[in-house]
């Protein structure tokens, strides 16, 4: 990736391509250590943030293209565990207090998302027993409601029936989450808690 004229673009280099095969196409990452390295080059280490973010810079939001990208390249990688990130900026900005910074910025912003994906796990799951809770009160009802038209004819059994279909109804929401819902925030809080150990290194532009 690359910064020009203050935008952030994709850039295809020796270490970062393309290579068909079949109707996918796989990048290759350069290896340092063991790990393959995602690069990320900017004119300055404030690119790589958000300027809406009044924060000061080690606790600065990474700027959503940059976040994407990273992200992106971690789950092509195959995890956190096998990833080193690299920015490269101009030797005067890698040597300034920004570019020194920029591991720790990374790595509290990481922190910051999993506490964020944490919080929205567990507020989903309070929602869900309290639903649930709802969902069998109404349910009770329904079936203590349903046993006065059983045994009143055609009609009353229509109604019965409608009544356990609406009872069981309730129930929807609190399964929908059980099943579903919770399982991709909590993915996201254990990428995230992972990526606060990716090792971050700040280089000079070649």
């Amino acid at each position: 990736m690359t910064v020009l004229h203050g935008e952030i673009k994709a850039l295809t280099a020796p270490e970062f391509r393309g290579t068909d095969v079949g109707a996918s196409s796989v990048r290759h990452y350069r290896e340092d250590g063991g790990r393959q390295v995602i690069d990320v080059s900017a004119e300055t280490a404030a690119q790589l943030f958000s300027n809406l973010d009044p924060a000061p810079f080690r606790h600065k939001d990474l700027d959503n293209q940059v976040e994407v990208y990273i992200l992106a390249a971690v789950r092509e990688i195959g995890g956190p565990e096998r990833t080193k990130i690299v920015f490269h900026l101009p030797a005067a900005e890698a040597e300034s207090s920004s570019g020194a910074g920029l591991a720790d910025a990374v790595h509290n912003y990481f922190s910051y998302r999993a506490w964020a994906a944490g919080e929205d796990l567990s507020r989903l799951l309070r929602t869900g027993g309290a639903s649930l809770a709802i969902g069998l009160s109404f349910l009770f009802v329904c079936l203590l409601l349903r046993q006065l038209f059983l045994g009143n004819g055609a009609g009353g059994a229509v109604i019965a029936e409608g009544l356990l279909i609406l009872g069981w109804v309730a129930l929807w929401r609190p399964l929908e989450i059980a099943l579903y819902d919770w399982w991709p925030i909590a993915r996201q809080k254990k990428l995230f808690t992972a990526m606060k150990s990716v090792p971050v290194a700040c280089k000079d532009t070649p």
